[in-house]
């Protein structure tokens, strides 16, 4: 249960006057290594969802045909293959899947040795679990996405899954700064509510972007055919624009509200980073949909995508504190 917090005291704040984070500093209790793992999970789970979409966008995705290894008989690329220089590719982003899954095991790891020395920090869990939970499923869905020749909803639901890796590890980055306490609310229940609701909204936005890109012209193969969603591209693209609109309201209401009653400066910071990425992405959008959605312009859009699901959960998260 969240409990409603004393107002701020105005003590100084050991953190830049930009972050989001409760502090600058690794919280009492926690090794400087541990949180600078935490900070490489979340690196190498966005680094993730860019090589992915450099496979997608370069029409590498069946680089290396066969699953879990890349020709029969090898998991590497071999001379002879078909794929030309898209088996390297793609066998650079399954390469990514080895490092994200030894990250997440060395979290793991981790997290048990420091319990073990008695600092552990039991609300580190949850989020660990997700992950390591997170980056067995994707190994899965990744490799059915191959067998079933790039099914543009597998590939939709990789990308989705991916988004939710990407918020349980920046969710783990900002409980790593916080205690065990119980969370005391910052704001107004009603506005709490609403930060809920705009978190939702997001996930309906990437949702509707991966019905345009599974309608568009990036399948992730270069076959003269192939599967492809069906809607009508134009059609799904402005859903998607118009629903950004409607979030973009939310976020400039949440910016406001948090200005205004909010008693703690973090919970606006986070709101205004989250305005700021929706503003660059939905510059990256309407561009790239007007000059018929070049690779370059939807990789960015993808980076951006997982920025905003970071900032989101971090906003989320500034409207209480432990």
């Amino acid at each position: 249960m969240i409990t409603e917090s004393a107002p701020d005291t105005g003590a100084p704040e050991a953190r830049p006057r930009w972050s989001p984070l409760p502090t600058s500093r690794p919280a009492a209790g926690l090794p400087t290594w541990l949180h600078r793992l935490f900070w490489l999970n979340l690196f190498v789970e966005i680094l993730i969802v860019a090589t992915g979409g450099l496979v997608r966008l370069t029409a590498s995705g069946l680089g290396c045909p066969d699953w879990p290894q890349c020709v029969p008989g090898s998991l590497t690329p071999v001379k002879h293959q078909e794929q030309s220089w898209h088996k390297y590719i793609e066998f650079g982003n399954r390469t990514m899947t080895s490092v994200v899954s030894i990250v997440a095991v060395a979290l793991l790891v981790a997290l048990i040795v420091d319990q073990r020395k008695g600092s552990g920090r039991r609300g580190l869990w949850p989020p660990v679990a997700w992950i390591l939970f997170g980056v067995a499923v994707q190994a899965v869905v990744g490799g059915i996405s191959v067998r079933t020749g790039l099914n543009p909803a597998i590939v939709a639901t990789h990308f989705l899954a991916s988004m939710v890796l990407v918020a349980a590890s920046a969710w783990l980055v900002y409980r790593s700064r916080e205690g065990d306490t119980a969370p005391k609310s910052l704001v107004p229940r009603e506005v709490r509510w609403l930060g809920a609701l705009t978190a939702v909204l997001v996930a309906v936005v990437l949702f509707l972007g991966t019905l345009v890109t599974g309608s568009g012209p990036h399948s992730g193969d270069d076959a003269e055919h192939p599967a492809r969603l069906g809607f009508d591209v134009r059609t799904v693209a402005w859903l998607h624009a118009d629903t950004v609109m409607l979030l973009t309201g939310l976020v400039i209401a949440m910016l406001v509200a948090t200005l205004l009653v909010a008693r703690h400066t973090r919970a606006p910071r986070a709101w205004g980073w989250v305005a700021g990425v929706i503003v660059l992405q939905g510059i990256v959008g309407y561009t790239q949909y007007f000059l018929e959605v070049p690779g370059s312009l939807v990789e960015i859009h993808m980076i951006l995508a997982s920025l905003l699901v970071v900032v989101t959960t971090w906003a989320v998260l500034s409207l209480r504190e432990r």
